[in-house]
């Protein structure tokens, strides 16, 4: 008979603070490398360009988070995150040696598949660990401490390279990988292992990290002209998702469960991680560079000016999980894009070549605010209309879009600065305004199918919350 106790649970334990401290490793580790790259071209790479160093990382992470998803669903959490931290490790220690430019692009793209794995679990593990409100309290928790170990990874990066040199960035995963390694080993439950007789899904999976795999390095290309070894790229990308597709309609155990977008909740979340992704990162690319090319601010002022809207997206995940004690999901997801949309469009009509910075802070504030207040209820969602083996998938779905959202903005986001802007500060200006009331239109999109796809009908609750009330 339940009880209830998973409702009393404190929103902190020792999985949640095993999930919080990983990802947050993974979360920084992806930005302080990119501080680090000119001194890596000057000591290892013959003062040739480092970015694939990042490129590598990002890649592999792009390529296997669905799939290791699903396999987490199938072999188990715990073995297959002890591995992801293990293989984490191991490749940092490699990368700390790297000789050369070689070895440190190989060292990455084998940590970046230890990162996937890493990530995709967290979500997995809260849901296994937590239920009705504690387990929202414990997704916004999580959320709110990956913004915030963003938001310190370039202070703390450029620290650990002006003290130590580049390969500190590398060396300082060794012992916080096996601190983490440890505690994952004490704190993650043995469960038996689904039944099941059906094989992977390897010609998908295989699809999949190809498709996924080129895409991302398209996303990642530089600003040049179209070349053909990126139409090679679109036509693999394109031949090895359609054929994603088509073995998911006829394999007894696909990596992804296409029937999963049918339920409208399921598919308005997926949208509302996209969306955001595109509004996040693709808008806040174009207001730097408006910083730094019509404002006149320097690096560090301009990074500073953009610390309102992480920390308040850290400040305010909590709040969105607390609220959907209260109101129902669509409702806190939509009020979150509404306050999003609304610092964005006050931004379009504040940006001058002779705004002051100060002028920007309550606006910054509001769009930050508001991606914290939608955050985690749109991974409860998620989580909720999903059958609790198939959690790790969906966290999979999460990643992935997410990746292809902050590529997809940044694309499509660029493609309307290019047309309004230019060189100048006014050009810039106008540019900037242009991308940010494009963000504004995409966030009340998002306000929209909120509430026409996640509403009280189409959210369960959960099974085990169920069992919980009837008790």
């Amino acid at each position: 008979m339940a009880t209830g106790k998973s409702r009393r649970l404190p929103p902190f334990s020792g999985v949640l603070v095993l999930v919080m401290a990983s990802t947050g490793l993974v979360v920084i580790d992806i930005t302080i490398v990119a501080l680090g790259l000119p001194s890596i071209s000057a000591d290892i790479a013959g003062g040739a360009s480092a970015e694939s160093v990042v490129v590598t990382y990002t890649v592999a992470m792009g390529a296997l988070t669905q799939v290791v998803g699903s396999l987490s669903d199938r072999w188990g959490r715990r073995p297959l995150f002890l591995a992801g931290i293990a293989v984490f490790t191991l490749a940092s220690v490699a990368a700390t040696a790297a000789p050369s430019l070689g070895w440190l692009n190989a060292a990455r793209a084998v940590q970046g598949a230890g990162a996937a794995v890493i990530m995709v679990n967290g979500i997995p593990l809260l849901s296994g660990r937590y239920s009705g409100e504690a387990r929202n309290l414990a997704i916004g928790a999580w959320g709110s401490f990956a913004t915030a170990a963003g938001l310190i990874a370039p202070t703390f990066g450029g620290l650990l390279i002006d003290a130590f040199g580049w390969r500190a960035v590398f060396a300082i995963n060794v012992p916080l990988g096996i601190a983490a390694y440890i505690l994952a080993a004490r704190v993650l439950p043995r469960l038996p292992r689904a039944a099941s007789d059906a094989r992977p899904d390897w010609v998908g999976s295989l699809l999949l990290m190809a498709g996924l795999g080129t895409t991302t390095m398209l996303m990642l290309r530089p600003d040049a002209p179209w070349s053909g070894r990126d139409t090679a790229l679109l036509a693999i990308a394109a031949v090895a998702l359609a054929g994603f597709f088509l073995v998911q309609l006829r394999v007894p155990s696909p990596t992804l469960e296409l029937w999963m977008f049918t339920r409208p909740a399921f598919t308005g979340a997926m949208l509302a991680v996209f969306l955001s992704r595109v509004l996040t990162i693709g808008g806040t690319v174009y207001l730097v560079l408006y910083f730094a090319e019509a404002l006149r601010l320097s690096p560090t002022a301009a990074g500073l000016l953009m610390t309102p809207i992480f920390a308040a997206q850290m400040i305010t995940g909590m709040v969105g999980s607390k609220l959907l004690s209260h109101w129902a999901p669509g409702l806190v997801i939509g009020l979150g894009y509404a306050l999003k949309g609304a610092g964005l469009t006050a931004l379009a009509l504040l940006v001058t070549p002779d705004t002051q910075w100060w002028a920007l802070l309550l606006p910054l504030l509001a769009w930050g605010a508001g991606g914290g207040i939608a955050g985690a209820p749109v991974m409860a969602v998620a989580v909720n209309v999903t059958a609790p083996e198939r959690v790790g998938m969906v966290a999979g779905s999460v990643s992935t879009l997410a990746s292809i959202g902050g590529g997809v903005g940044t694309a499509a986001l660029g493609a309307v600065y290019t047309i309004y802007g230019g060189p100048d500060p006014n050009a810039v200006t106008d540019g900037t305004r242009a991308v940010l009331t494009a963000s504004a239109a995409l966030s009340v999109l998002a306000v929209i199918t909120t509430l026409i796809l996640i509403n009280p009908r189409r959210v369960p609750r959960p099974a085990r919350d169920r069992e919980e009330a009837a008790a």
